[in-house]
């Protein structure tokens, strides 16, 4: 995992670079030992990501690094290393590939790298291969990232959520509690694995269950995951989903249900891993027809298959 919007922000920030070192757009001649050092470069941040040695890590970004993944965007070297620390945290045993495919000397400080993050979360599982295009900028000796743009392969890029696949169950108020609400969430791979598909229903001790439908896809472009969600209310929603390797967050817009007066629905809901086997869902932001209301009660699941 190293986490584009569309990439203009990219476009904009590498003109400024450019017109601030008077630098023509067009590029200049890779010499050979430069393309060997940012090669090289290259290698080294894997070797690092591989030993889990964020000091390294943190050195082969320059302060004020941007690294962009769908709609994700990181702001910093601090936020970029705690990111990819929570995501290795979760995997391992995962390892990093790296390899650059195009080199391009945009002036003498500052060159473009270009090529494939093939990444596995243990050994022996199924390769997922992004497409990166990063600017380094020399710092000294170092070629330093000041910025990254990660694109995930379309057929791979929901592999980041495999961890909620599965059958998740709670009861509102403890487990085991009597007359309490018991919610079920059943999330699968459909499709190929282009997409996954939520299923949840929610039966309260005060009347009828209330089931719900999800579907998530990722945008062929961007790689960002896109979700659409359904339910027995009348309710609906779409939105995005934003996973930054220690949690998901759903930004989602729609209209409440048939019973409920308003016409525009917005929330957003925080789903977090919680040990192995657990996640916490927490709905916030909550509001219909600009209305503020009150935040949900966070909900503790368990996997239990």
């Amino acid at each position: 995992m190293l986490a584009g919007s569309t990439g203009r922000g990219w476009i904009a920030r590498g003109t400024v670079w450019l017109a601030a070192l008077g630098a023509s757009a067009t590029g200049v001649v890779v010499a050979a030992d430069v393309a060997a050092e940012l090669k090289a470069a290259s290698a080294a941040y894997a070797a690092a990501y591989n030993k889990a040695d964020y000091a390294a890590l943190a050195d082969q970004w320059t302060e004020r690094a941007t690294l962009v993944e769908g709609r994700l965007e990181l702001e910093g070297r601090e936020a970029i290393v705690n990111s990819l620390r929570a995501w290795r945290e979760r995997h391992p045993e995962a390892t990093l590939e790296i390899t650059v495919r195009d080199v391009d000397l945009l002036a003498e400080p500052l060159a473009r790298v270009a090529g494939t993050l093939t990444f596995r979360s243990k050994p022996g599982s199924k390769p997922v291969t992004s497409r990166f295009t990063s600017l380094r900028v020399r710092e000294g000796a170092a070629w330093r990232l000041a910025e990254s743009i990660v694109v995930t392969e379309h057929a791979a890029a929901l592999d980041d959520l495999d961890w909620l696949v599965g059958t998740w169950t709670a009861q509102a108020g403890g487990a085991e509690a009597s007359g309490k609400t018991s919610i079920e969430a059943v999330y699968e791979k459909q499709l190929g694995g282009y997409c996954l598909v939520g299923r949840t229903r929610i039966q309260s001790a005060a009347g009828p269950a209330v089931e719900a439908l999800e579907i998530i896809h990722a945008d062929r472009a961007s790689g960002e995951y896109r979700s659409w969600v359904f339910d027995s209310t009348g309710a609906q929603g779409e939105g995005v989903l934003e996973f930054d390797g220690s949690s998901l967050e759903k930004t989602m817009v729609g209209v409440p249900a048939d019973r409920v007066p308003g016409a525009v629905a917005r929330w957003t809901q925080v789903i977090a891993p919680a040990g192995e086997g657990r996640v916490t869902i927490h709905s916030i932001e909550r509001s219909i027809d600009g209305v503020a209301l009150p935040d949900g009660q966070p909900l503790h699941l368990r996997k239990v298959r």
